[in-house]
């Protein structure tokens, strides 16, 4: 009987449900955004490709493959850059390159990061003058520690 009165609450309540906003969901109608332009090349040497599209976005990106021939240093390099538009209008240009040191991405828009302290500059420089003064006296670091004469 308890199980009888749960089936029809819940019946009651998914009857009564407003499915106006389900119904929105269904009329908004996304624009198809059209291609205007469109290029890719491949050849042996690499390859290239653009495009360009109705609602402002442009694109071009050259790749080729570094030290080919040689299977076990082969490396992709992929460089490029892609323009769009922000939602207040502006543009926004990523240039990059993709290479043996990873993704390399540029753009006014990304995130720098804070100065580097004026403290943590010097001892930077002097741990740099400090490593190039034991290259030039032949001096090795062997974790400071201390050397015994034997007779």
């Amino acid at each position: 009987m308890c199980q009888i009165i749960v089936l029809l609450c819940l019946t009651a309540i998914a009857s009564a449900t407003d499915l106006s906003e389900y119904q929105t969901l269904q009329e908004v109608k996304k624009p198809i955004i059209p291609i205007l332009k469109q290029t890719f090349d491949q050849h042996h040497e690499g390859y290239q490709y653009s495009y360009e599209t109705g609602n402002g976005i442009h694109a071009q990106e050259t790749g080729f493959i570094k030290n080919k021939g040689d299977k076990k240093n082969e490396i992709l390099v992929q460089q490029g850059t892609i323009t769009y538009h922000d939602e207040h209008g502006h543009p926004i240009t990523l240039s990059y390159i993709a290479d043996e040191h990873g993704f390399q991405p540029q753009g006014a828009h990304l995130p720098t990061p804070p100065p580097i302290p004026e403290e943590i500059q010097k001892a930077l420089q002097h741990v740099q003058q400090q490593e190039q003064y034991e290259e030039v006296e032949g001096l090795q670091d062997y974790g400071h520690a201390e050397t015994q004469e034997y007779e």
